[in-house]
Order: C-alpha cells, then sequence, then structure tokens
C-alpha cells in the first residue's frame, strides 16, 4: 500500500507541475527574479518574515522597531508589479492545493462526521 500511495504522490506531483497554476508561478518567479533588486528585495521580505514568525513561535515579543522594519519592507514589496503577480500566481496554486486537501482528507471527515 506504500508503494502505491507513493506513486500516486509522483503522480501528483507531476499534475501540479503540469498544471495552469503552477506554470503561471514558475513564469512570475523568473519574471521578479530576472529583476536583481527586485530579488533581493522579495530575499529579504522572506527573511523579516521567517524570522518574526521564528521569535513569535519561540514566545518572543516583536519589538517595535522589528515591526516598523517588516511594514516598511513589505510597503515597498507591495508596490512592485512583478512581486504582486507572484503573489496573484501563488494564490492559484494554494487554491489549487487546498481543494486538493479537501478531497484527500473528505474520507477522514467522513468518519468524525459519523
Amino acid at each position: 500500500m506504500a508503494d502505491k500511495m507513493a506513486e500516486l504522490g509522483e503522480q501528483v506531483t507531476q499534475a501540479l507541475k503540469d498544471s495552469e497554476q503552477f506554470q503561471a508561478l514558475q513564469a512570475a518567479f523568473n519574471a521578479m527574479k530576472a529583476d536583481t533588486d527586485t530579488y533581493k528585495l522579495f530575499k529579504e521580505f522572506q527573511k523579516i518574515q521567517l524570522d518574526l514568525q521564528q521569535k513569535q513561535m519561540s514566545g518572543q515579543q516583536l519589538t517595535d522597531d522589528e515591526m516598523k522594519h517588516a511594514r516598511e519592507v513589505a510597503d515597498q514589496v507591495g508596490k512592485i508589479d512583478s512581486i504582486k503577480n507572484l503573489m496573484e500566481a501563488e494564490r492559484g496554486v494554494n487554491s489549487m492545493l487546498n481543494q486538493l486537501n479537501k478531497t484527500i482528507t473528505q474520507p477522514i471527515q467522513d468518519i468524525y462526521a459519523g
């Protein structure tokens, strides 16, 4: 049974890669990455998000300066069309994955629905 699940997982992976949503995400990422300054800002934004998330998860309070810096970088990121396009493409992939997850987990939900 584990082999069958692994095989199905590989099929789903390939279907994801072949989907319009994934292709749009790949194209949007490549377009954003082509601009060195934009990509650098994007990476900085990702690092800030990760750092703040880790700090929150460990129970540490975020400082006003950290929050201010995060907002400033987020504002800059939000003004760049290629990053906005990337985020829109991410939403498309996430929507597809959420639907897939709902389909896969429906039998479990049915068990608990009794």
